[in-house]
């Protein structure tokens, strides 16, 4: 069972490159769409409308509550570090085994939900993460740690499939954009919100309460997801449950947009997770900042970070706009924000802790405006019913990539105590994946038609 209204069957491959000019074209699949949401016949209801955007709404904080449940490591590593003893690879296995759960979670999580359903498959993700995170509260020993942190990753694996196909089952093509854009910046408000609320809690009544307040949140997720109303999928539904799934992989598997996407992707990828996890004990280590000092510079970090995924799609689409092909002004917009990075080494070279909060914020700006573009495009190009396969394929290799740069950082912070090596691969990375992506998909107008 799915959420209400039918999913999209291939209206991504029929977009223009011009989105005012296409508008027209899609102008009755939307009314369609939208009446079937509101229940109100031919015509889309204001109803339709606001239960489309309400399901937005209610993606955007399960992405924020994901983020702050997955940070709180990383924040609160000061006060646990203290406590149980951890040195700095120990540290750096706790983020290397969550990139590997949610990795091995990853093989399966697109297929799931594209099978059981976006309504079902989100909200089992949504319980057993809360529930994850609620059970740190219970750890006395790094192993319970592993532990928690394996079934958390697991779980969290649902959010970026689950979005993704949200808002292409439930967004006419030229709001998705807008609707990625959105759905992106939920993690760095998460990532903002997590050294502003966790440090004062675990302040004020320890680290454990600090686990269990913020994994209830996800249960109250629950009971406004599920107030939502729900209906079968109809008859057009292409994503029903008797398509052949070894048909829709080996599909996939052959196509060269898909490993253009999953290579931009597990490249990139590794630079968020770098700085999500080791940017708090940077500054720690690099300025002496404690962890309620802290606070302030990583929420202008990750603030930063949310005007980079809230603004990745404005300049694409106004490109387009304008006339501009979609391939030029997509592949245009990822080289501006691949240079934007390039200057974060000399984060090293400064003594100013606010200098260093401005390199970094600007990395994972530029870093989420990438990104954002690399999510439109999937969404833009594949089939409603192959999104969540396809983004769960890339967010699969981008936590191999990911967990590679956590345990490299753990080794290098031992033996050589120095960043430097991390800041120049996270500087040059976005280059190469945009090099990669140009050479496997030249024209991604053309790519539409044969995926």
């Amino acid at each position: 069972m799915v959420l209400p209204g039918s999913p999209q069957t291939d209206e991504s491959a029929d977009a223009g490159s011009n989105p005012a000019a296409t508008a027209g074209s899609f102008a009755s699949r939307d009314v369609q769409r939208l009446a079937e949401v509101a229940g109100t016949g031919s015509r889309p209801g204001p109803g339709g409308d606001r239960l489309m955007w309400a399901v937005l709404a209610l993606v955007f904080v399960a992405g924020t509550l994901n983020y702050i449940d997955r940070q709180m490591i990383a924040i609160l590593k000061p006060m646990l570090q203290a406590q149980f003893g951890w040195s700095d690879q120990q540290y750096a296995h706790l983020g290397t085994l969550f990139q590997f759960s949610a990795a091995i979670a990853y093989l399966g999580i697109g297929a799931f939900i594209d099978r059981v359903g976006l309504r079902r498959g989100y909200a089992a993700g949504v319980a057993i993460w809360s529930a994850a995170c609620m059970s740190h509260a219970a750890a006395t020993k790094l192993v319970h740690f592993l532990v928690a942190r394996a079934v958390l990753a697991a779980a969290e694996a649902v959010q970026t499939p689950a979005s993704m196909k949200a808002i292409a089952e439930w967004f006419p093509p030229r709001r998705q954009t807008l609707a990625v854009g959105i759905v992106n910046t939920s993690s760095n408000i998460g990532a903002i919100l997590a050294p502003v609320l966790v440090p004062a809690i675990a302040l004020a009544w320890g680290w454990r309460p600090a686990f269990l307040l913020t994994g209830a949140l996800g249960f109250f997720w629950l009971a406004a997801w599920f107030m939502l109303p729900a209906r079968e999928p109809s008859s057009t539904d292409s994503s029903s449950h008797g398509s052949d799934p070894s048909a829709r992989w080996s599909t996939l598997l052959r196509s060269r947009t898909t490993w253009g996407l999953v290579v931009a992707k597990s490249l990139t990828d590794l630079v968020w997770w770098f700085l999500l996890f080791w940017a708090p004990d940077f500054l720690h280590r690099s300025y002496h900042l404690d962890m309620k000092q802290a606070g302030l510079p990583l929420a202008t970090i990750y603030g930063l970070a949310a005007l980079g995924a809230f603004g990745g799609g404005i300049l694409p689409t106004l490109l387009m706009r304008h006339g501009v092909s979609s391939n030029l002004a997509r592949k245009g917009s990822m080289l501006l924000y691949a240079c934007l990075i390039t200057p974060l080494p000399l984060v090293l070279q400064t003594r100013d802790p606010w200098v260093a909060v401005g390199f970094i914020g600007m990395a994972l700006f530029a870093h989420q405006g990438f990104s954002t573009n690399l999510f439109a495009t999937a969404v833009e190009l594949f089939q409603a019913r192959r999104v969540a396969s396809v983004i769960s394929l890339g967010a699969l290799c981008g936590n191999f990539s990911g967990m590679a740069m956590l345990e490299f950082t753990g080794w290098v912070l031992t033996h050589h105590h120095t960043y430097m090596p991390m800041f120049i691969i996270s500087a040059s990375v976005y280059l190469v994946a945009l090099g990669i992506l140009h050479g496997l998909v030249p024209d991604l107008e053309r790519a539409r038609s044969s995926v």
